[in-house]
């Protein structure tokens, strides 16, 4: 064999088939100068692709003569570490997704191509060179950044922490050519940092015991009731990883939450602190990832997809908030990003410590198992006391949109007192249905079946499942009425009735519509100082770990949806939603107070949950399921079809459950229409696996996937398989 030639390079490219791809190395490369974890640039059809190395084999299955060569390696070492690369594979192969393509979504964009890396160091504005006598409209957000940057450039870090708005003034300087971009490498240095607040003898306990377990995998269920300070625990944790000269990774479940953990934790750690998510500069992506990869102690703060990010000197895994289903991915691969901070807690020998105040049921079975050691933060520091609630019949009530004489009462009562009150309604929009008083014409979705919500704003039909959307008609479709009016009420509606019942007071609005810039969440919440009273309407973006310490009420509108959901896990959403959004009341000195308005004040699950908390009833809960067979006493796989044609859905969801024969330990359901049937303009239906044992499904789905992807009617659908689905739609 010759070292120089005999050799066979196996490549992970990025596209949705379920093989890898074998390469002869460049000319005159051996293979020692070719390792597992570089990327490398491959020719794949008729153009070049980026993809990753994940063995250096002796022979292939496929004749030397046919084998193309690699066009270039990309790293001098390998970019993925060996421990990443394993966590990669074992989640292609868990959620039985290509390897390619799931290297492809742990890296970030600009890493997916041939480009060389980017600079070392940390990013920081400048003042270009033609700045020197740049002048700005006195007063403006322009003249102040200017005036910060004639003592020297600014670190991004340093200008997102003292002021969180910059990028838009730095915007309208770069159009100028007053500022550019540069990089800074940064000695660390010792800085002032914000003394912690006294511990509690529980915070105490818990660091004490998670700490004990450094060096070694051990999950931790932290669970402590809204306001408890679970976050002190996470920041004593980190300052002990980073003094070892550790990396910490902490996720959160939404950017919304990142940029006030980001300002705590700079503001407490002698280190760096890196946020990772998507509504960050694919630069500054791609710099936060290297850095990590580089070994340098700091903490990576960041959403779901951060849960890939390189750990070489790792130290500690914190996912708070672990029950949110945003840790879901939804599309491509469907990965779960806590139950993967196990799997690299494990792979790390590092402890994974898991925060909520309304644990997952499928964590709290695996805590009651005695897989995870369960720790308890039982009440609020500084005496602070959980929020008091009260329950509104509104049946045979006048509601005056959407509000209940008494919530009415109660927010003006609230804002006497120079509190802030916030008013929680999950739906968008102005209102969720637009009808002809006439005729009785509904304004639908062509594309869905559904009705589209009226945002009166600007005028306009959105439906929420598609993104369609339609100017609103003058007047009635169908009968040519004039008088269209809406059903329903959705935040923007409450904004305008508040508004209106509450004249001179600042009403601040807070849902997608609102919060689609760039550090948007952060400056409307700045529109209320901690001093002043005020309303916040808003959806379950603000049910997330925001600290208010001026709000005292919490109304919560429209509720009962969730009693009588199809959904197996609707009672378990809906505890938690209620329960973190009341967190949000009293969670300084001041008592809070949470008002629910409902058609059902006798319903078993409001009635349990408000007099004996979340905990018993979570326990209720995982008796109906283990009875039911349901998650976490079964494991499900869904595989969902969509075509424009309904005859094509259910051709091959008929072929699909005949290839899966009989399966040992796994039960088969459907095929079945979608809960949702029609989506975009696409019939949807789906075929639904369940088993009591994780290893069972596991063993069935490979191959009988193999045997999906050549049925002649897949090529007619577009179809998925979502091993653990959150939900069934």
């Amino acid at each position: 064999m010759n070292p120089l030639r005999d050799f066979v390079v196996r490549v992970a490219i990025p596209v949705p088939l379920p093989q890898l791809f074998d390469y002869l190395a460049p000319a005159g490369i051996g293979p020692d100068a070719i390792a597992r974890g570089m990327r490398v640039s491959v020719p794949f059809g008729r153009g070049r692709r980026v993809g990753v190395v994940v063995a250096v084999v002796a022979t292939s299955d496929i004749p030397r003569a046919r084998l193309k060569a690699i066009a270039a390696i990309l790293d001098p070492q390998p970019l993925l570490t060996t421990e990443l690369l394993d966590t990669l594979e074992w989640t292609a192969r868990y959620y039985q997704h290509p390897l390619g393509e799931a290297i492809d979504t742990a890296l970030p964009a600009g890493l997916r191509s041939s480009r060389a890396l980017p600079v070392a160091g940390d990013l920081a504005l400048a003042l270009s060179a033609n700045a020197s006598d740049a002048t700005a409209k006195s007063g403006s957000a322009s003249a102040r950044l200017l005036e910060i940057l004639r003592n020297g450039p600014a670190l991004f870090a340093t200008l997102d922490t003292q002021w969180p708005d910059w990028r838009r003034a730095a915007a309208n300087l770069r159009r100028r050519g007053l500022v550019e971009t540069i990089h800074l490498k940064v000695t660390p240095v010792a800085h002032a940092r914000i003394t912690p607040p006294p511990p509690t003898t529980e915070q105490m306990a818990a660091v004490a015991t998670i700490a004990a377990e450094s060096g070694k995998f051990a999950p931790f269920l932290l669970e402590g009731i809204t306001g408890s300070g679970k976050t002190e625990v996470y920041l004593a944790l980190a300052e002990q990883a980073l003094a070892r000269g550790e990396q910490v990774l902490a996720l959160v479940p939404e950017i919304g939450l990142t940029p006030q953990l980001l300002r705590r934790f700079r503001e407490r750690l002698p280190a760096p602190v890196h946020a990772l998510h998507s509504g960050l500069a694919d630069g500054e992506r791609t710099r936060t990832w290297l850095a990590a990869a580089r070994g340098e102690p700091c903490v990576i703060l960041g959403t779901r997809s951060a849960i890939f990010v390189p750990l070489p000197r790792a130290g500690l895994i914190v996912v708070d908030e672990e029950h949110d289903t945003s840790y879901k991915q939804q599309d491509g691969l469907r990965y779960h990003a806590r139950d993967l901070a196990l799997v690299r807690g494990k792979a790390l020998n590092v402890p994974v410590v898991l925060g909520s105040a309304t644990p997952a049921l499928e964590t709290l079975a695996n805590a009651i198992a005695g897989r995870y050691r369960k720790l308890h933060l039982s009440a609020r520091p500084g005496g602070a006391r959980l929020p008091q609630f009260r329950i509104i019949d509104l049946r045979g009530k006048p509601l005056q949109d959407g509000l209940a004489p008494e919530l009415i009462a109660g927010v003006r009562a609230c804002l006497a007192r120079g509190e802030q009150a916030l008013l929680f309604r999950n739906r968008r929009g102005y209102a969720p249905a637009l009808i002809c008083r006439s005729c009785g014409w509904h304004a639908d979705c062509a594309r869905c079946d559904k009705p589209m919500t009226w945002h009166r704003a600007d005028a306009m039909l959105r439906c929420h499942h598609c993104g369609a959307q339609q100017r609103l008609p003058p007047r009635c479709p169908q009968c040519s009425n004039s008088e269209l009016i809406p059903k329903g009420v959705g935040t923007e509606r409450m904004e305008q009735a508040l508004t209106t019942l509450f004249p001179g007071v600042p009403v601040v609005r807070i849902d997608r519509e609102t919060t689609r810039r760039r550090d948007a969440l952060a400056d409307l919440l700045g529109k209320l100082t901690p001093d002043q009273s005020g309303i916040l309407v808003g959806t379950q973006m603000l049910a997330k770990g925001h600290d208010l310490p001026n709000l005292t009420f919490v109304g919560m509108i429209g509720v009962d949806s969730g009693l009588f959901s199809a959904d197996f896990r609707a009672s378990e959403y809906l505890c938690q939603l209620i329960v973190q959004v009341a967190g949000r009341a009293g969670r300084a000195h001041k008592p809070g107070e949470v008002w629910l308005q409902t058609h059902h004040p006798e319903h078993p699950l409001l009635r349990d949950l408000l007099r004996d908390g979340y905990a018993k009833v979570a326990i209720e809960l995982l008796e109906e399921r283990r009875a039911a067979e349901l998650p976490p006493f079964a494991h499900l796989a869904l595989l969902r079809a969509e075509a424009k044609s309904q005859t094509a859905v259910e051709e091959f969801l008929a072929a699909a459950a005949q290839s899966a024969a009989s399966p040992n330990g796994v039960n088969l359901l459907g095929p079945m229409p979608a809960p949702m049937p029609r989506r975009a303009g696409f019939h949807r239906g789906q075929l639904l696996f369940s088993a009591t044992e994780r290893r069972a499904l596991q063993v069935f789905l490979p191959d009988w996937l193999a045997r999906v992807r050549v049925l002649r009617e897949a090529k007619r659908v577009r179809w998925a398989i979502d091993v653990d689905p959150v939900d069934l739609y």
